[in-house]
């Protein structure tokens, strides 16, 4: 009998630390590039207590602007319970309309930029001479792998794996989203938000950037090249008191 209840404890005791446990997990949602998917985040390694989920981009509407398209993929949040923001490239952007948007304990974006100040010239240029309507859906999607592979240095690593990535989206995503990104009117951030940028970013220059922790030689494609590296910070960062 003593047996018994000796396992019955046992048994509560195991089960009881499971609900725990899960009760407990701060969730870290992953927003990818633009040419991306979940894929981009492969070589990232997560504390214990916290648990990757993967944000999926459905095709905007025309004309979609970036805090409306944040807004609508506030939907895949659970904010019920404790969570993370981390986002690469247009995903970053997306973090940065959310955290106005929602109360993540933390932010952190990578390669990416906070608000239009921070992005190259050729885009805000293209706000009023928008170039980009020249090309069509598919027409963008055959030129992006050719522009991006040009300019970034680390360009032959992984090259199977952004290609993969990228021949998934759907031409229109690739096309409205750069729309949004040309016609992003965020002036500001919350200073909160904490800041990974490669001194050899080409797509997204270090130059336009305020303040940041920066990866040296790191790419636009570093969030998966240099994923050990940025795992380590991202691991300083989410332990922090």
């Amino acid at each position: 009998m003593l047996e018994v209840k000796l396992w019955l404890i046992l048994m509560f005791q195991i089960v009881n630390g499971m609900a725990y446990s899960q009760t407990s997990m701060t969730n870290v949602y992953f927003f990818p590039g633009t040419g991306s998917d979940e894929r981009l985040f492969s070589k990232i390694n997560l504390p214990v207590g916290f648990e990757a989920k993967f944000i999926t981009y459905p095709v905007p509407e025309k004309k979609q602007n970036m805090a409306g398209y944040a807004k609508l993929l506030a939907q895949q949040i659970d904010t019920t319970q404790p969570f993370v923001l981390i986002g690469t490239s247009i995903g970053g952007m997306l973090c940065t309309e959310l955290t106005e948007q929602l109360q993540p304990l933390k932010t952190i974006v990578i390669s990416s930029s906070k608000c239009r100040s921070e992005l190259p010239r050729h885009y805000r240029f293209q706000r009023y001479v928008p170039i980009n309507k020249l090309f069509g859906p598919r027409a963008i999607k055959a030129l992006s792998p050719i522009a991006q592979a040009v300019v970034e240095p680390d360009r032959n690593k992984h090259k199977a794996t952004f290609k993969a990535m990228l021949k998934a989206k759907h031409p229109k995503f690739l096309k409205r989203a750069v729309h949004m990104i040309i016609n992003w009117k965020r002036t500001d951030y919350d200073k909160s938000i904490v800041h990974i940028h490669g001194s050899k970013d080409h797509t997204l220059p270090l130059r336009n950037m305020s303040p940041c922790i920066i990866i040296k030689a790191g790419s636009h494609m570093m969030t998966l090249t240099r994923g050990e590296e940025i795992s380590a910070i991202i691991y300083g960062i989410l332990v922090e008191k």
